[in-house]
């Protein structure tokens, strides 16, 4: 097991005593050539990165990477909603098609202290080398290949976007202002097609669902619990959460994604022991598969909850407020050219680059299990694709205490992503 090297080249690893901080690139001065592309190391970038904190701010980790890109000669831009945006073009963009690379650069609890052990057990698999860490595979390793594959590909036709986003985790406020869907902005990405970067495992990732919430209320009128009288709200939710439960009976498998999934999640009601009630809310989590849009799903559940309960009830529906609209389900045809593109880069790429990986790991079509940005760059043809796991066989590993991702598939995810640029883009 190893700590961190004293290796202070830029994307290099930091001193374990770096300042709270975090690492910074090396000081270069402004009339210093740029270094070349060959030179960035996407495992050593992932090793500083990882130790700069973006679970309370993302600031100190969204400058490194700028600081880094500046170092290669990218003048990347940080635009009002905390954008990271650099784009690389090539002498005749307007033929060829503009490709974006997207992930996030903000992580979530728990806190997991970094290290690389080079001989880690992972999945039943002995001697793996590994990066651990808050955000090691979600998503810093996908910062890592992602930049390293905009660095060195230069297009010959069309292209090619790096847009870094800060907030997927909660609000999505960058990928939406992105995308012109946040009041007062316009779109500032015209992007042809997406590849967005989020622990797959190397497979290629051409649907998710996406993730609505909401809450039915329900409402009545109070009375004395000793008298036959006043509408029981509460009374009234066995029948709502009938309704909710065969909500999707008559539904229609999407062919991709399966059959959408609605979940009660929380219900609350009452107050006086010896009251009626006279409203009662039930919160419901929704993973939509297309063509359901979130306010389709809204209005037919409202529909479905009035015709299951008593007349005297009063029923409404309310999505949770947030500023940014809900990551709606999304779906690429999984024979479309950007599909079939990556997943030929990713077997290819495991054959030189990560050559003892399982011969079943890493360039599968099939859907994701999360609901992710990729949903507001749809209907645009878009993947998600990147190194580490959700969950392995032990159990999650993004959003976890034992979150890593594996150092070959760093590289290899590296090698992959660039091949498939320069196929799409040359």
């Amino acid at each position: 097991m190893s700590g961190p090297s004293e290796d202070r080249t830029p994307g290099g690893p930091t001193p374990e005593n770096q300042s709270p901080e975090g690492p910074t690139p090396e000081d270069r001065d402004p009339g210093d050539p740029p270094l070349s592309a060959a030179a960035f190391d996407p495992v050593a970038f992932l090793e500083s990165i990882v130790q700069i904190p973006s679970h309370d701010g993302v600031t100190d980790a969204r400058d490194f990477l700028v600081a880094t890109l500046g170092d290669f000669g990218v003048d990347a831009t940080v635009d009002d909603a905390g954008n990271v945006v650099a784009t690389k073009s090539s002498p005749d963009p307007e033929p060829g098609p503009h490709v974006v690379l997207n992930t996030h650069v903000d992580t979530v609890s728990p806190h997991v202290a970094f290290e690389r052990d080079e001989d880690a057990t992972v999945a039943g698999e002995t001697g793996v080398d590994v990066i651990r860490g808050r955000g090691s595979c979600d998503a810093k390793a996908q910062i890592a290949t992602l930049v390293a594959a905009f660095l060195r590909t230069e297009p010959e036709w069309g292209k090619l976007s790096l847009a870094i986003t800060p907030d997927e985790e909660t609000l999505s406020l960058g990928a939406a202002a992105l995308t012109g869907q946040l009041p007062d902005t316009t779109p500032s990405l015209d992007g042809d097609c997406y590849i967005v970067g989020e622990p797959t495992g190397l497979d290629v990732c051409s649907a998710a669902k996406g993730r609505f919430e909401g809450t039915v209320h329900l409402s009545g009128v109070t009375a004395h619990a000793a008298e036959e009288a006043g509408v029981n709200a509460i009374a009234a939710a066995e029948d709502a959460l009938a309704a909710i439960r065969t909500f999707d009976a008559n539904a229609t498998p999407h062919d991709q994604l399966g059959a959408p999934k609605l979940t009660p999640t929380v219900v609350e009601g009452g107050g006086a022991t010896n009251q009626v009630p006279a409203d009662c809310a039930i919160t419901v989590d929704r993973r939509s598969v297309p063509p359901e849009t979130a306010d389709e799903f809204g209005e037919d559940l409202e529909a479905a909850v009035s015709d299951a309960v008593a007349d005297d009830v009063g029923v409404a529906f309310a999505f949770t407020e947030r500023e940014s609209p809900f990551l709606e389900a999304f779906a690429t045809d999984p024979t479309h050219e950007l599909v079939e593109v990556v997943s030929d880069a990713a077997k290819a790429a495991r054959e030189t680059t990560a050559p003892d990986a399982a011969a079943d790991r890493g360039g599968d079509v099939r859907p994701f299990s999360a609901a992710t940005e990729a949903s507001y760059f749809a209907p645009a043809p878009t993947v998600v694709f990147g190194p580490g796991d959700l969950a392995d066989t032990k159990g999650a590993v993004a959003h976890s205490e034992r979150e890593y991702v594996r150092v070959r598939e760093v590289e290899w995810a590296a090698d992959a992503a660039t091949r498939a640029l320069r196929e799409l883009l040359s």
